[in-house]
């Protein structure tokens, strides 16, 4: 028999594996012990070393995905490019496949390439293990896009974890049975300690425990349910109410494998020890996906059988159970569900009646949200919105979708699509958000004003890939609309972006007077956030390209000023980089380098890519200034690296490129044709992590969200409702 030589499940605590020092990777820490499967994890080890696809697979709740993650967190070290989790149980359409691997992956794509490409070229040199939890509900699409992967990527290896093959060329299918029962009887114990303090299988408890084990036939996710009992029963309690729930859930299941009788027991005999209210709240909660916090569970789940006052206790019950999962990270304290217990959730809400109820509830939910959210982005939480935004899209995805299946609704999905433009921008995301502005642009809505905004916002999202033509269509449909109807707003913001268009394409007096012109309107309507400052920004790098310096100084200062009083950052890092081109031209190197840093270090904490690399071009120049002419070709290569998954290299614009321009002429000048090469190619291995840190002071990562964001009143609960008028970055 072969034993796997890595650390002995069950032979004590499990160490956090989640990451080693410098191996990259995302996968999560193990919050509780891992126990048994030598013997899988020996053979899955081994046809990951020979086999280039493995899938694992069997019925829901037998264990794979902590398997899966757990293997991968043990063979870390064989891969130099880390282990990767992409967890789709959560993802429902096919075609958001390509960037649910991106986003898992970091890729941040801004480019108007397929989402498959920038993945194929992404993972094209790199060795690494790339993991898919829960495909089976998209067996075609994945089978597809890991067979495109693989043609691709000759280091890749995939580890996929699912209910059925994928069915590919190559693959090696291991199927993951239940536990033996020494294992079975380890994990029940393990569980249950956890539970119960000094729980411990004496003497008088072996054969109790064994027969539990046997009756659940091994299934660690029926055996964690029963554990979770032992908080008021005693083990010989459990045996007696399971076999009374056994004989009902089997007698009334037909037609289906015993081994999913035998899980739909475990479930529908916990459900059934629940109460009344903690089985409807259990049912109602199977509308999110992924995380959702208590706020959501609040507005969404409560009723006159559910009272708000009192769901804060049913939600403590669920966790108690296992129904639910509390995690705690940078939006706050949330839950989730385990996947097949939402499957079965979902089911009685179907019986109910009220799902499409609960649905609409959901999304007014976060079309409240992301209002909140895109009032406070002009603010000192920017960081925390954007973790409250990371953590929720999934339940953003649901809500566009709802929004844009339904021809009623469809306004509200352009209205989300547009509301989300700081997300899309300012933290990376610019292909999903294009995915979504295009598919809302695609139907009438009916509401002039949602679809004046999707169409000012998917104009932006489009300058910045380098899309002149969508972006030239959507300004000018919005602008003559906005006219039309007499929206003011709309027509600021269209005229703005159209100014935007003109900065990057290279025509400085029209972008000037253009900027010039929706500053003004934007003064006289009373807006003042985010877009109105990138605005001033943009027209002072309109007029330094055109050579005047101070007017470009005084103007970004302005910036900064407004910025210091609404604690504004992310607009404040461009205007940064403007300063520090202004710094760079009158002379002044130390300053120019510090200035970017700054701008740097807030683009890299919001993972923007495009004012990311803009700095680090600059970066590049003010070394090579310095005499650091192979450290500057480095960043040269590092920004050739990033550029792909942005758009069109510095626009295509000769304004742009003139720093990168004449970085190269100095480096090439002082360390000839080859050595220039070969730094640049030293460069194009490093990701915009590696980068930053190469540029970036040793003062550790910038602080964080301290608290979660709140969204609706604490009175109410009730959620933000859609502005309809001029103000805020709402507007249009």
């Amino acid at each position: 028999m072969r034993r796997f030589t890595g650390p002995g499940p069950g032979s004590g605590p499990s160490p956090d594996r989640s990451r080693p020092p410098g191996r990259p990777g995302n996968l999560p820490a193990e919050l509780n012990r891992f126990v048994g499967r030598d013997d899988e994890l020996a053979d899955l080890a081994a046809r990951l070393g020979a086999d280039r696809l493995v899938t694992l697979t069997g019925l829901g709740g037998v264990g794979k995905s902590r398997l899966a993650t757990h293997a991968g967190a043990i063979l870390q070290d064989r891969f130099c490019d880390g282990v990767w989790l992409v967890e789709l149980a959560s993802l429902h359409e096919p075609h958001l496949l390509d960037h649910a691997v991106a986003e898992a992956l970091a890729l941040a794509d801004h480019s108007t390439r397929p989402p498959r490409s920038a993945l194929c070229d992404h993972l094209a040199d790199r060795e690494l293990l790339l993991v898919l939890d829960g495909f089976e509900h998209l067996v075609d699409a994945c089978a597809e896009l890991v067979t495109a992967l693989l043609r691709r990527a000759p280091g890749l290896r995939v580890l996929a974890a699912g209910r059925r093959p994928l069915g590919v060329p190559g693959e090696q299918v291991l199927p993951l049975p239940p536990m033996n029962a020494a294992d079975a009887a380890a994990l029940f114990a393990d569980r249950a300690a956890s539970v119960v303090a000094g729980f411990g299988v004496g003497p008088g408890d072996e054969d109790a425990v064994g027969e539990l084990c046997r009756r659940l036939d091994g299934i660690p996710l029926a055996l964690e349910l029963a554990a979770g009992r032992l908080r008021v029963l005693s083990v010989e309690q459990v045996l007696h109410r399971l076999d009374d729930r056994f004989r009902l859930l089997t007698g009334t299941t037909r037609g289906v494998p015993p081994r999913h009788r035998t899980l739909r027991c475990a479930i529908g005999w916990s459900h059934e020890l629940c109460t009344p209210q903690e089985r409807l709240l259990w049912a109602r909660l199977s509308v999110f996906a992924g995380q959702f916090d208590l706020e959501a569970a609040e507005y969404v789940c409560s009723g006159p059988e559910l009272p708000t006052e009192e769901l804060l206790d049913v939600v403590g019950e669920l966790v108690a159970q296992s129904v639910l999962v509390r995690e705690e990270g940078a939006a706050g304290v949330r839950y989730r569900m385990l996947d097949t217990v939402r499957a079965y959730g979902a089911d009685w809400l179907a019986a109910t009646g009220d799902g499409e109820r609960l649905r609409r509830r959901h999304r007014d939910w976060y079309l409240g949200l992301a209002t909140w959210c895109e009032l406070d982005w002009f603010s000192s939480r920017q960081a925390e919105i954007a973790a409250r935004i990371e953590a929720e899209l999934p339940n953003l995805r649901i809500a566009l979708e709802h929004s844009l299946e339904s021809a009623c609704d469809t306004h509200l999905g352009q209205y989300l699509a547009g509301t989300l433009w700081f997300y899309w921008v300012g933290c990376g995301r610019l292909a999903e958000g294009r995915h979504w502005l295009d598919r809302a642009l695609e139907l009438e809505g009916g509401h002039d004003e949602a679809r004046l905004k999707a169409l000012w916002v998917a104009g932006y999202v489009a300058v910045l890939q380098g899309d002149t033509v969508g972006a030239l269509g959507a300004l000018q449909e919005c602008r003559e609309e906005a006219e039309r109807t007499g929206n003011t707003g709309a027509a600021a913001y269209a005229l703005h972006r159209t100014g935007c268009l003109a900065l990057v394409c290279d025509d400085m007096p029209r972008a000037e007077e253009l900027l010039r012109g929706a500053l003004a309107r934007y003064h006289e309507i009373g807006e003042l956030n985010s877009n109105v400052l990138m605005g001033q920004v943009e027209l002072a790098m309109a007029v330094a390209f055109q050579g005047q310096l101070a007017d470009a100084v005084r103007l970004c200062q302005d910036v900064l000023e407004v910025c210091e009083d609404h604690g504004e950052r992310w607009a404040r890092a461009y205007a940064l980089f403007v300063l520090a081109y202004a710094a760079w031209s009158d002379g002044d190197s130390g300053r120019a380098r510090a200035l970017l840093e700054e701008s740097l270090g807030i683009h890299h904490a919001f993972r923007d890519l495009l004012g990311a690399v803009l700095a680090i071009e600059l970066v590049a120049l003010v070394v090579a200034g310095e005499g650091e002419a192979e450290e500057a070709a480095v960043l040269q290569g590092a920004a050739e690296r990033i550029w792909p998954s942005v758009g069109l290299p510095l626009f295509g614009s000769r304004y742009f490129s003139r720093p990168h321009a004449l970085c190269e002429e100095q480096a090439r000048r002082r360390l000839g044709d080859g050595r220039y090469e070969r730094a640049l190619r030293e460069g194009a291995r490093l990701d915009l992590d590696a980068a930053a840190a190469r540029i970036l002071p040793a003062r550790g990562p910038l602080p964080g969200p301290r608290r979660a964001v709140r969204i609706g009143s604490p009175a109410t609960n009730e959620p933000a409702a859609s502005p309809s008028a001029s103000g805020g970055e709402t507007a249009g």
